[in-house]
């Protein structure tokens, strides 16, 4: 009889949990073995959680670094973009401002060429000069009016102060100007809208 009392007491002893909750009929398992099982679990889960959120969050903070340098790439691509526009607008708007400059400056000679010869005729205009000169003087009005057309003045200098992004001095000579003014203009100069291109020759006073 003892044996079979020490018997059941030992089966009683292992029982598992479900066996033991199926024996009581209850609902809930409150064995120690449970407890234990449920005690180390809830801790292994929450020693493993802070270090998961550690690592999405130093993985968040890598991608948010990351997404700010492609922005201020994008950004600074963006701005090279806009000055190098800007820069071709401007190329293209100065070539085509001066887009006549080579001509105009090979006209320039032929121009001076005409003023030397105009220079020939005296004050009787009956004469043969005169008579052959008036064709000169035909084509050099023309000439003239061409450059007044595209915007081609020239530079004004007799009598005026010297200034050396206009003139050009070849000679001094004393006068009863002021010293560094122009007595005299050799060789007229001309600007093409704001640009010099030929100053004028000039002789200036010591």
């Amino acid at each position: 009889m003892e044996k079979e009392l020490e018997k059941e007491n030992t089966v009683e002893s292992e029982c598992t949990c479900e066996e033991h909750c199926c024996s009581h009929g209850e609902d809930a398992c409150t064995c120690a073995c449970c407890e234990s099982e449920e005690n180390d679990s809830e801790g292994s889960t929450k020693s493993k959680k802070p270090k998961k959120q550690n690592k999405d969050k130093t993985k968040i903070e890598a991608l948010e670094q990351k997404v700010k340098e492609l922005e201020d790439k994008l950004l600074r691509e963006k701005a090279e973009m806009i000055n190098y526009r800007k820069r071709k607008e401007e190329d293209v708007a100065r070539m085509l401002k001066f887009s006549n400059e080579d001509l105009i400056t090979e006209m320039l000679p032929v121009i001076d060429n005409f003023e030397s010869a105009i220079k020939m005729d005296d004050d009787n205009l009956e004469d043969e000069v005169s008579k052959f000169l008036q064709g000169f003087k035909m084509i050099y009005c023309n000439l003239v009016n061409i450059l007044e057309k595209y915007d081609v003045k020239v530079i004004d200098g007799n009598h005026k102060p010297f200034d050396p992004t206009y003139h050009q001095a070849v000679m001094t000579e004393k006068s009863d100007l002021e010293p560094g003014m122009v007595i005299e203009v050799l060789r007229k100069g001309y600007i093409l809208k704001d640009k010099v291109l030929r100053p004028a020759m000039v002789k200036v006073s010591e």
